[in-house]
């Protein structure tokens, strides 16, 4: 708390005396706020805990600083973006709490549970026993809360990129239940939406060649999420295996002073092969 305190100091400092931080908005800050988003994901995927600790800080920056602005405009301030936040987290998780540490204007010391539940055994708690079912319950809670969702759907962010927002959209309908009911099923929806965007790409037909992409790509995305698998995190696997390989022929091609353009894609698939070798990835 100490810490937190004393760089909350810090902003109140610059946001006062310096040039840059004084002109700053919600509107200016939001494509740093961005970049900074994916600075923090990219040190994560690479597992590199200095560069995330970093960036955690430079996300937590943001956050507090749009917290700062709203004060300054009498809107709320840090305190009540963290107040709002707890009372959250307890609202939806009533197999965790107690029913009378929910809907507190102010949230209460946590943990806690009164002394008459206790004693008669009774935590208020909600069973739940699979992540599943938490899943399931937070969905459930979040349409019910007078400022939450109004539909499953959407608490969806629309600037959300397609691939993850794909996923997401259809993690939120399992959540309700709208799902296969066998993992092994949705194959047959690959195949089926692969066979109609071959058809299409067949017939040269690009509108409708990009809907069947379109639907066979929601489709894939759909058998990951099935498998428990990160289609986003997996992509970006590849995209940097293929960045790390193609780098290794270009560093080739520079090294023989043979430019990229004048070898053939037998030379180049020679020095990919090797590229896998050699950096086994």
């Amino acid at each position: 708390m100490q810490a937190f305190g004393r760089f909350l100091d810090v902003l109140d400092a610059l946001r006062a005396n310096c040039p840059w931080d004084k002109k700053q908005t919600n509107e200016s800050l939001r494509p740093n706020t961005i970049e900074e988003t994916y600075e923090l994901c990219d040190a994560i995927i690479k597992n590199d805990t200095h560069d995330i600790c970093k960036e955690l800080g430079d996300v937590l920056l943001h956050i507090c600083f749009y917290a700062k602005i709203a004060e300054e405009k009498e809107q709320f301030d840090v305190a009540d973006v963290c107040d709002a936040l707890t009372r959250k987290m307890i609202t939806r998780h009533p197999h965790v709490y107690h029913p009378s540490q929910i809907d507190a204007k102010n949230p209460k010391p946590l943990p806690y549970v009164p002394k008459e539940a206790q004693e008669s055994g009774d935590s208020g708690e909600t069973k739940v026993s699979t992540v599943s079912q938490v899943l399931e319950n937070w969905e459930q809670i979040k349409l019910k809360e007078k400022d939450g969702n109004k539909s499953v759907l959407s608490g969806v962010p629309d600037a959300l990129p397609s691939l993850i927002k794909a996923y997401r959209i259809q993690d939120k309908a399992r959540n309700v239940g709208f799902d296969w009911e066998d993992k092994e099923d949705v194959w047959k929806k690959v195949r089926e939406e692969l066979d109609e965007l071959e058809t299409e790409l067949r017939k040269e037909d690009r509108e409708n060649s990009t809907k069947e992409l379109g639907d066979f790509l929601f489709s894939v995305i759909n058998a990951a999420r099935l498998y428990k698998l990160n289609p986003d995190n997996a992509l970006e696997m590849t995209n940097r295996k293929f960045i790390d390989r193609f780098n290794y022929i270009e560093a080739h091609s520079i090294k023989i002073g043979k430019p990229l353009k004048e070898m053939t894609l037998a030379e180049m698939d020679k020095l990919w092969d090797e590229a896998k070798r050699v950096l086994k990835n």
